[in-house]
């Protein structure tokens, strides 16, 4: 039998995780019921709607919103964004893991620091950049100010995995015969699997949910990415704003983020479970 005691502190923990749970969960669910409403019910207080109706996601469809184009390129810009910066972070982590050189430390504060400068102070120098260069409205100004910030994240990430993994590995693989990129090819980067998933799906979200960037270097309606072409929705007239539109949009954004994760959900948490414990 358990002590009283301890089953408390079993029911407050999972008080605790139900808590945050319905916390988190509740916006995405507000969401969900507001865009089954009728236009007309769009402020019907209740649970679940009194008539389900999937008018909002047909107006979201609406050709002359241009949503499934904005779709696309949220999907360009964000599998772009992630394959570059995993590619440039797994090398730059795996060379800060493995080399002992004076400054390592420092190097890496500094790698981190530049992801945490406002995006707000550097958008309008950026934009000044890009018109110079031609780039406004090009999926160039979108990946490159993303990559600025994802890159610094997947490298301090990725470099805590590295160097868990011993550097015996490699050293018995090149006893083998291969040469220092086999061992890193065939040996280091399989182990580090997870840890790329992980940094991947996190670089993945962030880029895709991106918002001031893509409106500040976009005004090109067919170049826009979905958060943008969400806030720019219009109702019938002027004055009205078309929430269930809003919110109809917002499930169908979120939906591949939610399988994307459910896909790789082993991924990831082994992805977690490795970088938390040390070998």
């Amino acid at each position: 039998m358990k002590p009283k005691s301890q089953k408390l502190s079993i029911l407050f923990s999972v008080a605790g995780v139900a808590l945050i749970i319905v916390y988190c969960l509740a916006p995405f669910y507000w969401m969900i019921v507001s865009s089954l409403r009728r236009p007309q019910d769009v402020f019907e207080i209740s649970w679940w709607p009194s008539t389900v109706s999937f008018e909002n996601y047909g107006a979201v469809f609406d050709p002359s919103r241009g949503f499934t184009g904005s779709m696309l390129n949220s999907v360009i810009v964000s599998v772009t964004t992630t394959v570059i910066a995993l590619v440039i972070a797994t090398f730059a982590s795996y060379a800060l893991a493995r080399l002992e050189f004076r400054g390592r430390g420092a190097l890496l504060i500094i790698i981190i620091a530049t992801s945490m400068f406002p995006l707000v102070a550097i958008v309008v120098p950026l934009l000044k950049l890009f018109t110079d260069w031609n780039w406004i409205n090009t999926y160039q100004a979108l990946v490159v100010p993303n990559l600025s910030f994802a890159i610094p994240l997947a490298v301090w990430n990725l470099t805590s995995f590295f160097k868990q993994m011993p550097q015996e590995l490699e050293q018995a693989a090149m006893v083998d015969g291969c040469t220092p990129w086999q061992s890193f090819q065939k040996i280091i980067l399989p182990l580090a699997a997870p840890g790329v998933f992980t940094t991947a799906i996190i670089v993945f979200i962030n880029t895709w949910n991106e918002f001031l960037i893509a409106t500040t270097m976009i005004n090109d309606p067919t170049m826009q990415t979905a958060p943008v072409a969400i806030s720019k929705f219009g109702g019938v007239s002027q004055f009205e704003t078309p929430y269930g539109s809003q919110m109809a949009a917002g499930v169908l954004v979120t939906i591949p983020l939610i399988l994307l994760v459910l896909l790789f959900q082993r991924r990831i948490v082994a992805g977690l479970a490795a970088g938390g414990v040390k070998q």
